[in-house]
């Protein structure tokens, strides 16, 4: 009977651990892919594509969509829309927020809410849109990196209370 009670109670404490143990993971997972958005955000920011370099998966047929333009692969993202930026715009500023972080195995998507305000250099014109924006990521020898992206945002407009309007 001891034997019994024994293997019963090792058998609950492996079951335990390992789901505790996958939950960790699954945190360090999520912490690791709020990291990877914030790097990007300041990649977008700072006109900077280092952190683009080092967390996007650079791959034949690799494409990020925004706002119905795209770019063709890694370089074409860095060299043609990130890095330009920085000499285009007077500022950037980039808002992902309710940031949602789902996992299927080694596949990871994050969907958040953006808002993106910005000067343009030449023509003083600002501008503010909203919208929402999609990573998608692959897990590859332990780490996170994105291989597609997809952001839609139109003019901001503020949600206005029906209540209080006359």
């Amino acid at each position: 009977m001891k034997h019994v009670k024994l293997l019963i109670l090792t058998t609950v404490v492996v079951m335990f651990s390992t789901t505790v143990n996958a939950h960790g993971n699954k945190n360090h997972d999520k912490e690791a892919i709020l990291k990877i958005v914030d790097d990007i955000k300041y990649g977008w920011e700072n006109g900077d594509g280092k952190p683009f370099r080092e967390n996007f998966l650079d791959f034949k047929g690799a494409r990020y969509i925004e706002s119905g333009g795209q770019n063709a692969g890694l370089d074409s993202l860095v060299t043609h829309h990130v890095e330009p930026e920085k000499d285009a715009l007077e500022y950037l500023k980039l808002d992902f927020s309710d940031i949602e972080v789902n996992f299927e195995g080694d596949f990871a998507w994050a969907v958040a809410t953006t808002r993106v305000k910005g000067k343009v250099r030449n023509s003083e014109r600002t501008f503010d849109k909203s919208g929402y924006q999609t990573f998608l990521f692959r897990k590859i020898k332990d780490q996170w990196k994105v291989v597609h992206t997809h952001s839609s945002s139109r003019d901001y407009k503020p949600k206005t209370d029906k209540k209080h309007d006359h």
